[in-house]
């Protein structure tokens, strides 16, 4: 969750966001502005859920920028702090969907009861935007990468997050349709192949279980285009991944760098090498070196210090500590036990 806090005092903006850091469950992120006109400009770039804002404020007023939010993000609810002489003039944000209000001096409490009252109305009935974002993230993760079992269980936990978030039948249609969407355009730039499934005629059931059925279908349906498309040319990205850092291990490579070339964003790939090989990207990069190490070591025309260099050690100590760590003995007393002076 997004909370925007606008005030034009710095010292009650940093009272108000320190109390919104004590908040459970904690949001995500938490930015502030200094009058409405700037909130509008963060609004518009970065849409929070809710939006906690004085009432007098310069350039634009609280009540301007709830009338602009009220216009502009039906979705994105606000809570307005003013003072006492300010209270009745607060009242007329009412038009504009408010519904919480704070005098000030705010109190924590205050202000954690009014974010539990407006988080409660907006969960109702509601998915936000970067929620539905992470998911379909998630599920292009999964059938890029070829993951069966882990496209089940995120439908499977997709699928209970929608039946609890209180949308209704007519809702869910249109978000799932977004998300298809979406996940279509962004398998699309990765020139996976072709596919536009009329997701009007894909969401087609009545009942929102039904709705789910077909949501389930359809994004089956193209995880076995994808697989047809590929004509047995697909590449496991593990498999992918380990190629290339072996080919360059006397490279810095690094693991963002590693995670793109396969098309995966670096934590998932992070977690699913880890889940796949049993190893850290960075643990398998150092024994793969090392073995590599033993392989030059055997050759007694390669020097142990050009042996450091070529399995990308510039720094020689580092190198001999490493591999005493690995192997167990130093690179010298190895050589020894080769018979190799």
């Amino acid at each position: 969750m997004h909370l925007l806090i606008v005030d034009d005092e710095p010292v009650i903006r940093r009272g108000l966001v320190k109390m919104a850091e004590q908040y459970s469950p904690a949001f995500a992120v938490i930015t502030t502005a200094e009058n409405g006109a700037k909130a509008l400009e963060l609004i518009r770039s970065h849409e929070p859920d809710i939006v906690l804002t004085d009432i007098r404020m310069p350039k634009m007023d609280g009540l301007e920028l709830c009338r602009s939010i009220h216009e502009e993000f039906p979705d994105i609810q606000t809570v307005v702090i003013s003072g006492f002489n300010d209270f009745e003039y607060a009242q007329k944000c009412l038009a504009y969907g408010v519904k919480q209000y704070l005098l000030k001096p705010v109190t924590k409490p205050e202000l954690h009861e009014a974010l539990d009252t407006v988080l409660k109305q907006k969960m109702k009935g509601y998915v936000p935007v970067s929620k539905y974002v992470e998911w379909v993230g998630k599920l292009e993760q999964c059938i890029w990468a070829n993951q069966s079992d882990e496209l089940a269980r995120y439908l499977e936990q997709w699928r209970g997050y929608c039946l609890d978030s209180g949308l209704s039948a007519a809702k869910l249609r249109e978000l799932l349709g977004d998300c298809i969407r979406l996940l279509v355009q962004r398998l699309q730039e990765r020139n996976a192949f072709s596919v536009s499934p009329e997701t009007k005629e894909a969401i087609a059931g009545h009942t929102k279980a039904e709705q789910l059925d077909d949501f389930e279908q359809t994004l089956r349906a193209i995880y076995r285009k994808l697989i047809s498309a590929r004509r047995g040319q697909f590449k496991d990205p593990m498999e992918e991944a380990k190629a290339y850092i072996d080919q360059r291990l006397s490279e810095e490579v690094t693991l963002e760098e590693v995670a793109e070339l396969v098309g995966l964003t670096p934590t998932y790939f992070s977690a699913l090498f880890k889940k796949m090989t049993s190893e850290t990207f960075v643990q398998y990069r150092i024994k793969r070196r090392m073995e590599k190490a033993l392989q030059l070591m055997a050759q007694s025309h390669i020097r142990i210090v050009d042996v450091a260099l070529e399995v990308g050690y510039d720094d020689y100590p580092h190198f001999t500590k490493t591999f005493k760590k690995i192997v167990g003995i130093s690179p010298s007393e190895y050589r020894s036990q080769l018979g190799i002076k």
